[in-house]
């Protein structure tokens, strides 16, 4: 299923609060938001660079425009009111993986339909709230400021965070000190944490961004500026003060130690259907990486509240996933061994090959949001496990729920589209080390996606209302037209779009976008627009030289062998009839509705041979890994990738 709009509304019972950041020098401003900073940690005596830091770390400085975070939070600060943020929104988010358009398996030998699950749903708006969870009245406490101005007015909330500080530091007997080093407690203090570990990580986390500095114009249009303080020791010793449990880390656990991780499985169970039939769920048992092996990361949001997704993830008649990342401060849990195979793709090719996190947040939402601890949890898990898998670190091989293919024609309009044109891929990437830059001459004839995300803001409608514009905001993706004119149609889909109407400026309509980091063969270029071969055909881009929205490239690309007018392109990889054992059926090998025509070249990804995974009962026992000689590659044919056949085509360097 597309993704529906759920917005900011399903802020439920969530985790560690704020999180951390730059070490600033701030100039004092009177009305700007750098000037906000300032007087707020002289008059609380906290120092400006660790609130700063706490601020960035959560929400980058942004405001999101008053908007509640998917836990409640609001403003620079990220002031929690959970019990507000609920009763504003009145809804909840439906199952991300539940609706009859979608088999998140994607195995036509054991197609799986996924019902809501049954597990209770956390109410925050039930019971009591957890301190974590309700910041913002306390900070009203200690302000004397209205509520409503500390969720509304950024220079308030950022006052309320510094009294915040202030109280925790005082808490803890510690002075009110000038050097940001002797703030470490209080910093761990602020996220609430329920244990040591995930304490120290953000806390580390804010420091590192102190250390490091930042700069950015935030989504107000304000420069905010964080002056690095290289050489700083912070004294880690205090988070001892806040007398947490230390915890015991799991030996399951497939986590870096420099992200906060806990091990709550997703259950493999055998039970009986409706008529009496043996079933079982959530995820397969294999022998990865020798059998199948990995080679993609699968990037998703949840569409759900961080509780409600460990409710779904426990459903044994649910899916499942191996990753899922909490927003307020990046802490991770894991549910099903990497060399398991989870079903959360859409596509069982892409499943026995991948592996799977889901990020809490909400395509249509970026202002609930998708936060700079999360971000940096993330990025450290990807790099290890890339480093783990031997998995390269770019676009083809880190992908986004929404570049995940169709397996079949049929399959197309139901392949899901998150985590959507609001993930910052170029920031997610730079986190990792691994920015994209320009790799190749002026006039190459491959190019690198790559718009300045605050600036590049395309009109999206569908977030809240159908045909309704999206709230301005920055954005990975570049639009693509038939012709090189803002005013010229989108480029059609044969797959989301069978009547052949052109591609909508829908929020969940992916058949006329290019990401940032996705690789493309150069088509044309007229005056200040770029064509790319796209699904297809030519698809124009505005990319002027003064502010280009794409970088050169080098590599290499495919294109029909000689003698092909044109060659079918796949959603999957599997081995040729021949190579399927007695007792395992043979799997189709169906083109998409798309051709790669005699001309047109496309960015080379992975080469590999065809497979396929047969795994359809609970005994692994019975499991096999067929492998073919048929070889493919995979490429960037549109907005998502595909596969053709080796022998259909040559491979050349990029000119």
């Amino acid at each position: 299923m597309t993704c529906a709009g759920a917005g900011v509304a399903a802020a439920a019972l969530l985790a560690p609060l704020l999180a951390a950041g730059p070490a600033a020098t701030a100039e004092r401003e009177p009305d700007s938001l750098q000037g906000a900073f300032a007087r707020a940690a002289e008059r609380h005596d906290v120092p400006v660079s660790v609130l700063l830091g706490v601020s960035y770390l959560q929400s980058r400085w942004d405001g999101h425009r008053g908007a509640a975070s998917v836990s409640g939070g609001y403003g620079p600060m990220h002031l929690t009111d959970a019990r507000t943020a609920l009763a504003s929104e009145g809804r909840k988010a439906g199952d991300h993986h539940a609706g009859a358009a979608e088999d998140p398996r994607g195995d036509t030998q054991r197609p799986l339909s996924v019902r809501e699950s049954a597990r209770a749903d956390s109410d925050a708006a039930a019971g009591d709230v957890p301190r974590r969870l309700r910041t913002l009245p306390e900070a009203a406490r200690l302000t004397g400021l209205p509520q409503e101005e500390l969720r509304e007015e950024p220079a308030a909330n950022i006052e309320g965070g510094a009294a915040l500080l202030a109280a925790a530091q005082r808490k803890l007997g510690l002075p009110l000190s000038g050097d940001p080093a002797d703030w470490y407690g209080a910093v761990a203090g602020y996220a609430h944490a329920a244990d040591a570990a995930t304490a120290a990580v953000y806390a580390g986390d804010v420091f590192d961004v102190i250390t490091d500095g930042a700069a950015r114009t935030t989504d107000s249009g304000q420069r905010v500026t964080l002056a690095a303080h290289p050489g700083l020791r912070p004294e880690t010793s205090q988070v001892r003060k806040l007398g947490l449990r230390e915890g015991q880390r799991d030996p399951k656990l497939e986590c870096p130690r420099s992200i906060s991780c806990e091990w709550i499985p997703a259950p493999y169970e055998e039970w009986k259907d409706e008529e009496g039939e043996p079933d079982y769920g959530n995820h397969d048992k294999a022998d990865r990486p020798r059998a199948p092996r990995i080679d993609s990361i699968v990037v998703h949001d949840t569409e759900e509240t961080y509780e409600r997704t460990l409710d779904l993830v426990q459903d044994r008649e649910y899916v499942s996933w191996h990753y899922t990342l909490r927003s307020s401060d990046g802490h991770v849990a894991q549910h099903v061994p990497t060399e398991d195979v989870a079903w959360h793709a859409g596509n069982w090719y892409v499943n026995s090959g991948s592996v799977g996190l889901e990020h809490e947040g909400f395509l249509t939402a970026p202002d609930a949001w998708y936060t700079e601890a999360m971000y940096r949890a993330s990025a450290r898990l990807v790099r290890h496990l890339a480093r783990t898998y031997d998995i390269p670190l770019d676009r083809q091989h880190i992908l986004g729920h929404d570049n995940v293919p169709g397996t079949l024609p049929s399959t197309i309009p139901g392949m899901h589209t998150d985590p959507g044109p609001y993930w910052d891929w170029q920031h997610y990437f730079a986190l990792m080390g691994k920015e994209f830059e320009a790799t190749g001459g002026r006039d190459s004839g491959l190019l690198t996606i790559r718009p300045d995300y605050d600036r590049n803001q395309p009109v999206y409608t569908g977030c809240e209302t159908a045909g309704e514009p999206c709230p301005a905001h920055g954005s990975t993706a570049v639009r693509l037209h038939t012709a090189p004119r803002s005013d010229a149609p989108l480029v059609p889909d044969a797959g989301l779009h069978p009547d052949g109407s052109p591609s909508t400026t829908g929020v969940n309509d992916t058949g006329a976008r290019a990401s940032t980091g996705q690789q493309y063969a150069v088509a044309g270029r007229e005056g200040d627009w770029t064509a790319i071969w796209y699904l297809g055909r030519k698809a124009w881009f505005h990319n002027p030289r003064k502010q280009p929205t794409a970088v050169p490239a080098s590599g290499s690309v495919v294109t029909p062998a000689p003698g092909k007018d044109s060659v079918p392109v796949y959603g999957r990889a599997y081995p040729e009839p021949d190579a399927y054992p007695e007792g395992v059926p043979v799997q189709d090998i169906t083109p998409l509705p798309y051709e790669l025509s005699a001309g047109q070249s496309y960015a080379a990804g992975l080469r590999t041979e065809g497979t396929y995974f047969y795994a359809v009962t609970f005994d692994p026992a019975q499991h096999r890994v067929v492998r073919g000689e048929t070889a493919y590659y995979q490429i960037q044919f549109g907005h998502r990738v595909a596969f053709v056949k080796a022998d259909d085509v040559r491979v050349r360097p990029a000119r």
